[in-house]
Protein backbone atom coordinates (compact mmCIF):
# COMPACT_ATOMS: atom_id res chain seq x y z
CA UNK A 1 0.00 0.00 0.00
CA UNK A 2 1.35 3.44 -0.89
CA UNK A 3 2.27 5.95 1.81
CA UNK A 4 -0.47 8.45 2.66
CA UNK A 5 0.94 11.63 4.29
CA UNK A 6 -2.44 12.71 5.66
CA UNK A 7 -3.35 9.32 7.11
CA UNK A 8 0.11 9.09 8.64
CA UNK A 9 -0.22 12.53 10.22
CA UNK A 10 -3.60 11.56 11.63
CA UNK A 11 -2.10 8.43 13.17
CA UNK A 12 0.80 10.38 14.65
CA UNK A 13 -1.55 12.95 16.17
CA UNK A 14 -3.70 10.18 17.63
CA UNK A 15 -0.70 8.47 19.21
CA UNK A 16 0.55 11.77 20.63
CA UNK A 17 -2.81 12.54 22.21
CA UNK A 18 -2.99 9.01 23.62
CA UNK A 19 0.40 9.47 25.27
CA UNK A 20 -0.80 12.68 26.92
CA UNK A 21 0.85 15.32 24.75
CA UNK A 22 -1.13 18.57 24.88
CA UNK A 23 0.53 20.06 21.81
CA UNK A 24 1.20 18.59 18.37
CA UNK A 25 2.24 20.28 15.16
CA UNK A 26 4.34 19.80 12.06
CA UNK A 27 6.60 22.25 10.24
CA UNK A 28 8.51 21.90 6.98
CA UNK A 29 12.19 21.27 7.69
CA UNK A 30 14.17 24.20 6.35
CA UNK A 31 16.74 26.85 7.20
CA UNK A 32 15.63 28.95 10.17
CA UNK A 33 14.59 32.52 9.56
CA UNK A 34 17.70 34.77 9.18
CA UNK A 35 16.30 37.28 11.68
CA UNK A 36 15.86 34.59 14.33
CA UNK A 37 19.36 33.24 13.64
CA UNK A 38 20.84 36.74 13.89
CA UNK A 39 19.14 37.45 17.23
CA UNK A 40 20.44 34.18 18.61
CA UNK A 41 24.00 34.87 17.46
CA UNK A 42 23.97 38.34 19.03
CA UNK A 43 22.69 36.80 22.26
CA UNK A 44 25.63 34.39 22.28
CA UNK A 45 28.14 37.10 21.37
CA UNK A 46 26.92 39.26 24.25
CA UNK A 47 27.72 36.46 26.69
CA UNK A 48 24.13 36.01 27.86
CA UNK A 49 24.49 32.24 27.61
CA UNK A 50 26.79 32.53 30.66
CA UNK A 51 28.69 29.27 31.24
CA UNK A 52 26.51 27.26 28.86
CA UNK A 53 29.19 27.01 26.18
CA UNK A 54 27.36 24.15 24.50
CA UNK A 55 24.76 26.65 23.26
CA UNK A 56 27.42 28.22 21.05
CA UNK A 57 28.27 24.92 19.38
CA UNK A 58 26.74 23.39 16.25
CA UNK A 59 25.45 26.72 15.00
CA UNK A 60 25.15 25.23 11.52
CA UNK A 61 22.76 22.54 12.75
CA UNK A 62 20.76 25.00 14.84
CA UNK A 63 20.38 27.13 11.72
CA UNK A 64 19.44 24.22 9.43
CA UNK A 65 17.62 21.29 11.03
CA UNK A 66 18.02 19.31 7.81
CA UNK A 67 21.61 18.63 8.81
CA UNK A 68 20.29 16.37 11.58
CA UNK A 69 18.63 13.85 9.27
CA UNK A 70 19.66 13.33 5.67
CA UNK A 71 16.88 14.51 3.41
CA UNK A 72 14.80 15.80 6.34
CA UNK A 73 11.47 17.23 5.23
CA UNK A 74 9.42 17.58 8.41
CA UNK A 75 9.81 18.59 12.05
CA UNK A 76 7.19 17.19 14.40
CA UNK A 77 6.85 19.23 17.60
CA UNK A 78 5.25 17.81 20.72
CA UNK A 79 4.39 19.51 24.01
CA UNK A 80 3.70 17.79 27.33
CA UNK A 81 2.39 19.50 30.47
CA UNK A 82 4.31 18.87 33.67
CA UNK A 83 2.01 20.93 35.88
CA UNK A 84 0.94 19.15 39.05
CA UNK A 85 -1.56 21.35 40.95
CA UNK A 86 -0.98 19.44 44.18
CA UNK A 87 2.75 20.15 44.17
CA UNK A 88 3.65 22.22 47.22
CA UNK A 89 7.31 21.41 47.94
CA UNK A 90 8.86 22.32 51.26
CA UNK A 91 11.77 23.97 49.47
CA UNK A 92 11.82 25.91 46.23
CA UNK A 93 12.25 23.46 43.37
CA UNK A 94 11.09 24.28 39.84
CA UNK A 95 7.96 22.35 38.94
CA UNK A 96 9.57 20.61 35.96
CA UNK A 97 11.98 18.81 38.30
CA UNK A 98 9.48 17.51 40.86
CA UNK A 99 8.97 14.21 39.05
CA UNK A 100 11.06 11.93 36.88
CA UNK A 101 13.67 13.23 34.46
CA UNK A 102 11.76 14.41 31.40
CA UNK A 103 14.55 13.40 29.02
CA UNK A 104 13.91 9.72 29.72
CA UNK A 105 10.12 9.91 29.93
CA UNK A 106 9.57 11.93 26.77
CA UNK A 107 12.00 9.86 24.72
CA UNK A 108 10.16 6.71 25.75
CA UNK A 109 6.80 8.24 24.84
CA UNK A 110 8.13 9.34 21.43
CA UNK A 111 9.40 5.90 20.44
CA UNK A 112 5.99 4.55 19.25
CA UNK A 113 5.35 7.78 17.34
CA UNK A 114 8.71 7.60 15.59
CA UNK A 115 8.06 3.90 15.03
CA UNK A 116 5.10 4.69 12.77
CA UNK A 117 7.41 6.63 10.47
CA UNK A 118 10.12 3.99 10.58
CA UNK A 119 7.59 1.29 9.69
CA UNK A 120 6.92 3.25 6.51
CA UNK A 121 10.64 3.27 5.67
CA UNK A 122 11.41 6.79 6.87
CA UNK A 123 14.12 8.02 9.23
CA UNK A 124 12.97 9.58 12.50
CA UNK A 125 15.30 11.21 15.03
CA UNK A 126 13.86 11.94 18.46
CA UNK A 127 15.19 15.13 20.09
CA UNK A 128 14.59 15.81 23.77
CA UNK A 129 16.45 18.96 24.77
CA UNK A 130 19.94 17.52 24.23
CA UNK A 131 20.13 17.94 20.43
CA UNK A 132 21.04 21.31 18.86
CA UNK A 133 17.48 22.14 17.76
CA UNK A 134 15.92 25.60 17.95
CA UNK A 135 12.89 23.97 19.53
CA UNK A 136 10.84 27.05 20.42
CA UNK A 137 11.36 28.38 16.91
CA UNK A 138 10.08 25.13 15.43
CA UNK A 139 7.21 25.04 17.92
CA UNK A 140 6.04 28.40 16.59
CA UNK A 141 6.49 27.24 12.98
CA UNK A 142 4.47 24.11 13.76
CA UNK A 143 1.66 26.13 15.32
CA UNK A 144 2.13 24.68 18.80
CA UNK A 145 2.49 28.04 20.57
CA UNK A 146 4.11 31.46 20.80
CA UNK A 147 7.22 32.61 22.62
CA UNK A 148 6.59 34.74 25.70
CA UNK A 149 8.54 37.73 26.96
CA UNK A 150 10.20 35.35 29.44
CA UNK A 151 11.42 33.24 26.47
CA UNK A 152 9.28 30.22 27.39
CA UNK A 153 6.89 28.73 24.86
CA UNK A 154 3.25 29.36 25.67
CA UNK A 155 1.38 26.36 24.33
CA UNK A 156 -2.07 27.04 22.93
CA UNK A 157 -4.77 26.31 25.55
CA UNK A 158 -2.18 24.79 27.90
CA UNK A 159 0.14 27.51 29.23
CA UNK A 160 3.91 27.39 29.58
CA UNK A 161 4.43 24.64 32.17
CA UNK A 162 5.23 22.30 29.30
CA UNK A 163 8.13 20.24 28.00
CA UNK A 164 8.98 20.28 24.31
CA UNK A 165 10.43 17.55 22.15
CA UNK A 166 10.81 17.05 18.42
CA UNK A 167 11.01 14.29 15.83
CA UNK A 168 12.97 15.21 12.71
CA UNK A 169 12.08 13.01 9.77
CA UNK A 170 12.48 12.67 6.02
CA UNK A 171 8.77 11.87 5.73
CA UNK A 172 6.84 14.45 3.64
CA UNK A 173 4.12 15.27 6.18
CA UNK A 174 1.48 18.00 5.74
CA UNK A 175 2.60 21.06 7.73
CA UNK A 176 0.44 23.06 10.13
CA UNK A 177 0.06 26.81 9.96
CA UNK A 178 2.57 28.76 12.09
CA UNK A 179 1.33 30.30 15.32
CA UNK A 180 0.44 33.96 14.95
CA UNK A 181 0.71 36.92 17.32
CA UNK A 182 2.57 37.12 20.61
CA UNK A 183 1.97 36.40 24.29
CA UNK A 184 0.19 39.70 24.90
CA UNK A 185 3.32 41.36 26.26
CA UNK A 186 1.75 42.43 29.56
CA UNK A 187 5.20 42.55 31.14
CA UNK A 188 4.24 40.78 34.37
CA UNK A 189 7.02 38.22 33.96
CA UNK A 190 9.66 40.93 33.49
CA UNK A 191 8.53 42.73 36.64
CA UNK A 192 8.31 39.50 38.66
CA UNK A 193 11.80 38.22 37.90
CA UNK A 194 13.62 38.70 41.23
CA UNK A 195 17.04 38.83 39.60
CA UNK A 196 16.17 41.12 36.69
CA UNK A 197 17.19 38.49 34.16
CA UNK A 198 14.46 39.14 31.59
CA UNK A 199 15.34 41.59 28.85
CA UNK A 200 11.78 42.35 27.79
CA UNK A 201 12.42 41.18 24.23
CA UNK A 202 11.74 37.44 24.54
CA UNK A 203 15.29 36.77 25.73
CA UNK A 204 16.95 36.46 29.11
CA UNK A 205 20.40 37.03 30.55
CA UNK A 206 21.45 33.66 31.97
CA UNK A 207 24.16 35.34 34.01
CA UNK A 208 21.40 36.71 36.23
CA UNK A 209 18.81 33.95 35.85
CA UNK A 210 18.18 31.97 39.04
CA UNK A 211 17.46 28.81 37.07
CA UNK A 212 20.89 29.01 35.45
CA UNK A 213 22.67 29.89 38.68
CA UNK A 214 21.08 27.10 40.75
CA UNK A 215 21.35 24.40 38.07
CA UNK A 216 24.03 25.03 35.46
CA UNK A 217 26.52 27.29 37.24
CA UNK A 218 29.53 25.48 38.66
CA UNK A 219 31.65 26.68 41.55
CA UNK A 220 31.07 29.63 43.84
CA UNK A 221 28.42 32.23 43.12
CA UNK A 222 29.38 35.77 42.10
CA UNK A 223 29.68 38.06 45.14
CA UNK A 224 26.34 39.32 46.41
CA UNK A 225 24.26 36.62 44.72
CA UNK A 226 20.75 36.38 46.16
CA UNK A 227 18.89 33.17 45.28
CA UNK A 228 15.57 34.63 46.44
CA UNK A 229 14.55 31.36 48.07
CA UNK A 230 15.33 29.15 45.07
CA UNK A 231 17.04 25.82 45.72
CA UNK A 232 16.77 24.40 42.21
CA UNK A 233 15.36 26.42 39.36
CA UNK A 234 12.82 29.23 39.42
CA UNK A 235 9.21 29.52 38.23
CA UNK A 236 8.46 33.14 39.17
CA UNK A 237 8.02 34.39 35.61
CA UNK A 238 5.66 31.53 34.80
CA UNK A 239 3.67 31.80 38.01
CA UNK A 240 2.57 35.37 37.23
CA UNK A 241 1.82 34.74 33.55
CA UNK A 242 -1.88 35.21 32.65
CA UNK A 243 -1.62 32.20 30.35
CA UNK A 244 -0.97 30.04 33.43
CA UNK A 245 -4.08 31.04 35.37
CA UNK A 246 -5.50 27.62 34.52
CA UNK A 247 -2.67 25.60 32.98
CA UNK A 248 -3.11 22.15 31.53
CA UNK A 249 -2.58 19.53 34.23
CA UNK A 250 -0.10 16.79 33.44
CA UNK A 251 -1.72 13.45 32.62
CA UNK A 252 1.50 11.57 33.40
CA UNK A 253 2.15 10.18 36.86
CA UNK A 254 5.88 10.37 36.11
CA UNK A 255 5.71 14.17 36.42
CA UNK A 256 3.77 14.27 39.67
CA UNK A 257 5.72 15.53 42.68
CA UNK A 258 7.61 12.85 44.54
CA UNK A 259 6.33 12.60 48.14
CA UNK A 260 9.86 12.82 49.56
CA UNK A 261 10.29 16.32 48.17
CA UNK A 262 7.43 17.77 50.21
CA UNK A 263 9.31 17.23 53.46
CA UNK A 264 12.81 17.95 52.17
CA UNK A 265 14.51 20.63 54.27
CA UNK A 266 17.61 22.71 53.66
CA UNK A 267 19.34 20.97 56.57
CA UNK A 268 18.67 17.59 55.00
CA UNK A 269 20.10 18.76 51.69
CA UNK A 270 23.22 20.15 53.38
CA UNK A 271 23.82 16.84 55.15
CA UNK A 272 23.49 14.70 52.02
CA UNK A 273 26.40 12.54 50.95
CA UNK A 274 26.82 11.21 47.42
CA UNK A 275 24.95 7.98 48.19
CA UNK A 276 22.01 9.85 49.71
CA UNK A 277 21.94 12.32 46.83
CA UNK A 278 21.93 9.53 44.24
CA UNK A 279 19.19 7.67 46.10
CA UNK A 280 16.80 10.57 46.67
CA UNK A 281 17.25 12.06 43.21
CA UNK A 282 17.44 8.84 41.19
CA UNK A 283 15.81 9.36 37.75
CA UNK A 284 15.46 13.06 38.57
CA UNK A 285 16.49 16.14 36.60
CA UNK A 286 17.84 17.55 39.88
CA UNK A 287 20.91 15.39 39.38
CA UNK A 288 22.05 17.97 36.82
CA UNK A 289 23.03 20.35 39.61
CA UNK A 290 25.19 17.59 41.13
CA UNK A 291 25.60 17.13 44.86
CA UNK A 292 28.10 19.98 45.22
CA UNK A 293 25.80 22.42 43.44
CA UNK A 294 22.71 21.51 45.41
CA UNK A 295 24.52 21.70 48.74
CA UNK A 296 26.04 25.05 47.70
CA UNK A 297 22.52 26.33 46.95
CA UNK A 298 21.17 25.12 50.29
CA UNK A 299 24.06 26.65 52.23
CA UNK A 300 23.53 29.97 50.45
CA UNK A 301 19.83 29.94 51.34
CA UNK A 302 20.63 28.93 54.89
CA UNK A 303 23.06 31.83 55.30
CA UNK A 304 20.45 34.28 54.03
CA UNK A 305 17.94 32.95 56.54
CA UNK A 306 20.20 33.49 59.53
Amino acid sequence: MSFSPYLCKSKLRELAAGAGFCGFGIACADVVDPVFASVRRRWIESGMNAGMDYLARYDDVRSDVRLMVEGARSVIVLAMSYYDPSALPGVSVARYALGDDYHDVLRRLCVPIAGVLESEGFAARICVDTAPVAERYWAVKAGVGVIGLNSTLIVKDAGSFCFLCEIVTDAPLPPDSPAQGDCGRCGRCVKACPAGALNGDNTLDARRCLSYLTIEHRGNFPPGTDLHGCLYGCDRCQEVCPHNVSPAVTPRSEFMMRPDYAALSLDQVIELDQNGFSTIFARSAIKRAKLAGLVRNALTLKDVGK
